[in-house]
């Protein structure tokens, strides 16, 4: 598989007009194991690879563990996450997946009840963001750097 279109080269401004989006993310105070978890949740849902790649290794340098990155698409089958966290992961799914009925009352209250409207809107802005990023990571057919083998 190759690359296939550069937008940072062929569009710089629109490039650009994302990464202000998400950098605004990334410098709002919302937390960053709560932005990882979106980010690598809806790249699953999305099965962007280079999006994959790039927030597990962002998750594990901010100290996520390697057990909750594995057990993330089961979340709903552990007691690893929070309240909070599950909320936010409910919330992402239904987010990325918005075509297959929206986001249900009730998945939006959960997370209502526990986030005050500037957070909540912060996370909803962070799943959007992560999703425009899948998708132009799609689009172009961008892959991770392949590393190394130790053998």
């Amino acid at each position: 598989m190759s690359n296939r279109i550069n937008v940072l080269q062929s569009e710089p401004d629109a490039y650009k007009a994302i990464m202000g989006l998400e950098n605004y993310i990334v410098n709002s105070g919302i937390s960053k194991t709560h932005l990882e978890l979106i980010k690598i949740r809806a790249s699953q849902i999305n099965g962007c690879a280079y999006c994959l790649d790039m927030h597990t290794r962002d998750a594990r340098k901010a100290g996520e563990t390697e057990q909750r990155i594995y057990v993330l698409n089961a979340w709903r089958d552990t007691s690893f996450f929070t309240e909070e966290e599950k909320a936010i992961l409910a919330l992402t799914e239904e987010v990325t997946l918005i075509s297959k009925g929206g986001v249900a009352d009730q998945t939006y209250q959960q997370a209502a009840a526990l986030f005050d409207g500037h957070y909540l809107a912060k996370v909803i802005m962070a799943i959007t963001v992560i999703n425009a990023w899948n998708r132009i990571s799609i689009s172009a057919r961008l892959e991770p750097k392949k590393e190394a083998l130790n053998a």
